[in-house]
């Protein structure tokens, strides 16, 4: 026998009507020892049909004033509820799907507190809890086997307790797994704000945390691969470079340097190269000539270099650069070959150019290409001015964050890249340069199928996948949420998967919310990311949407193609030594 709280009076299409009966609407109801649930909006209840039980949803109820039963001289209304069908109970194991619909007269009952755990876990998901059902207080386990091979987002306003429930997870996942994942997974967390950089997520001695910053150089760095950087993709994400110009210059300067990389000094002898070039050429160009002469400065050549170069002139009409010689005779360089050498030639061979590497041999590198491109009338120097003004006001910033290497490189299991010291620019930038490192990397080491997993990290994500942007063009804009969508749309297969934080969901990339599968929603006030929230995600149900916007700090709706059905759940605090650095300022403490 169990608790009867009402029989079925209509079906029409999956919409179940029940008559409710008198007391069931007790908070809560006891019964051979065990506690029952009131009926509630949200709370479960199990239809008796035949040999098995449909588990309903309760959605609404009211009084139907229509139909009025008297007890004595007492009227009273009947109560009816409103409920949708979600699964069943089949030999004790819940499945979820409308299979079955129950029939008019079949009765209602309520479940016991065992039977709603066995709708929300599995039995592969023990050991996983990381906190308890809102409304019914049951512990809850998630299926972490069908949540961490998946992209899923964590989404609420400043305060609701998203960065807790994010820390939480991972925290959950490294405590009872690390030993078995070390070896075959990598966890890399893009920190914005510096949350997880102290006791979060794991102990010191299971996490790399790289403090990168551009107010010293003296910090941490990312290691880049020299292969890695001499590549046109990675240093335009880096300068921002336009695919039909600025790309083929890159792509330009790197052949080149790929060309004759292996010669012993190879950027000196460029160096001296490109001087002879322009000063002894028969055709000659005034602009090559004043782009020479800025190399020089920035290169900090001797003064009587710097000297003779600021003698050396062009009169339309003749076919070689001339010098003006101290007693006022005229030098032409292009026929006078020893005087070249002697001026010109011996001085730039001194220039010392031997363990430049990284981002100050890459401005050199650029000037020189430019140099020869406007001397061969190959490019139009203002289309790519543009680029390196861009590489001559970055290259020191990204210097202090950034380190090349020929050295192999190797990363933890659980790394914290935190950027809360880095300029703007760097920390819209350097994301995309690391996404993309461990993206081809991983790529380019996992079998088919994957025998291993990377794991991307991204705490406030609307920073760098926003469609908001009003400081970057378009062309750029599109270019870093493509990269970024061909990491989500085709990672899975790699074994590669996204986690997402942000509190302006609807700021992100529509392609980028639609690939992923599962969500955790924290309150959201904002029309727009509630708007986007119901075209997005079709395993959210009316009810659980419209609570939302009032969720209490710490809940959240979880739903996705992991899970059944919606549920509301409170996660747990954590420890204050492993709560994430994002806790409110306590005034009354601070104050006093």
């Amino acid at each position: 026998m169990t608790i009867a709280i009402g029989e079925v009076i209509a079906v029409v299409g999956i919409e179940v009507t029940l008559r409710a009966f008198e007391s069931s609407n007790l908070e809560t109801h006891f019964y051979k020892g065990h506690r029952y649930k009131g009926v509630s909006i949200r709370e479960f209840i199990a239809i008796e049909h035949g040999f098995r039980d449909i588990v309903c949803i309760v959605e609404g109820e009211y009084l139907d004033e229509r139909n009025i039963e008297y007890e004595g001289v007492q009227q009273r209304y009947i109560r009816k509820l409103k409920v949708r069908p979600i699964g069943y109970f089949e030999a004790e194991k819940f499945k979820d799907g409308i299979k079955f619909l129950p029939k008019i007269s079949d009765s209602a009952r309520l479940l016991s507190e065992a039977e709603i755990s066995r709708i929300f876990e599995r039995q592969e998901s023990k050991n996983f809890a990381i906190g308890t059902l809102l409304k019914e207080g049951i512990e809850i386990s998630l299926p972490w086997q069908r949540i961490f091979n998946t992209h899923f987002g964590i989404f609420g306003n400043t305060g609701s307790g998203k960065s807790n429930t994010l820390t939480k997870l991972f925290t959950v996942l490294f405590d009872n797994m690390f030993d078995k994942i070390s070896k075959k997974s990598k966890f890399i967390f893009l920190d914005f704000n510096g949350e997880y950089t102290a006791d979060q997520l794991a102990n010191a001695n299971r996490k790399k945390v790289i403090r990168l910053s551009t107010r010293a150089s003296s910090g941490d760095k990312f290691h880049l691969p020299d292969s890695e950087f001499w590549d046109a993709e990675t240093l335009g994400i880096l300068f921002q470079a336009t695919a039909n110009t600025q790309r083929p210059f890159l792509r330009r300067l790197i052949t080149g340097r790929a060309k004759f990389i292996s010669l012993s000094d190879s950027l000196s002898r460029y160096i001296v190269s490109s001087f002879q070039k322009v000063l002894c050429s028969k055709e000659p160009k005034p602009e090559a000539l004043e782009l020479l002469k800025a190399l020089a400065r920035d290169l900090g050549v001797d003064e009587s270099l710097l000297g003779a170069l600021n003698k050396v002139g062009f009169k339309k009409g003749n076919d070689s650069f001339h010098f003006i010689d101290g007693d006022g005779s005229w030098k032409y360089l292009s026929s006078n070959t020893v005087f070249y050498t002697e001026t010109f030639e011996n001085a730039a061979k001194q220039i010392d150019a031997t363990g430049i590497g990284g981002f100050q041999e890459l401005q050199i590198r650029s000037d020189l290409q430019i140099i020869r491109d406007v001397l061969y009338g190959s490019v139009q120097y203002e289309h790519i001015h543009p680029l390196l003004r861009r590489i001559d006001a970055m290259k020191d910033d990204f210097a202090k964050v950034v380190s090349v290497s020929s050295e192999p490189i190797d990363s933890e299991t659980i790394t914290v890249i935190s950027l809360r010291d880095c300029k703007q620019d760097v920390k819209k930038i350097l994301p995309l340069l690391i996404a993309k490192h461990f993206y081809e990397k991983h790529k380019a080491n996992v079998s088919s199928p994957p025998d291993s997993t990377m794991h991307v990290v991204i705490d406030e994500a609307h920073n760098i996948l926003s469609q908001q942007s009003v400081r970057e063009s378009e062309s750029w804009k599109d270019y870093r949420l493509e990269l970024f969508e061909e990491i989500i749309k085709e990672g899975r297969k790699f074994g590669m998967f996204i986690t997402l934080a942000s509190q302006r969901p609807a700021d992100i990339s529509p392609t980028i919310i639609s690939q992923l599968h599962n969500f955790f929603i924290h309150r959201l006030v904002n029309d727009r990311d509630l708007a986007l929230l119901e075209n997005t995600i079709s395993t959210l149900d009316s009810v659980s949407r419209s609570q939302i916007p009032n969720l209490p700090q710490g809940a959240c709706v979880i739903t996705g193609t992991t899970f059944d059905i919606p549920m509301l759940v409170q996660v747990d605090r954590l420890p204050d030594n492993k709560k994430p650095d994002s806790r409110d300022v306590d005034l009354e403490e601070l104050w006093s």
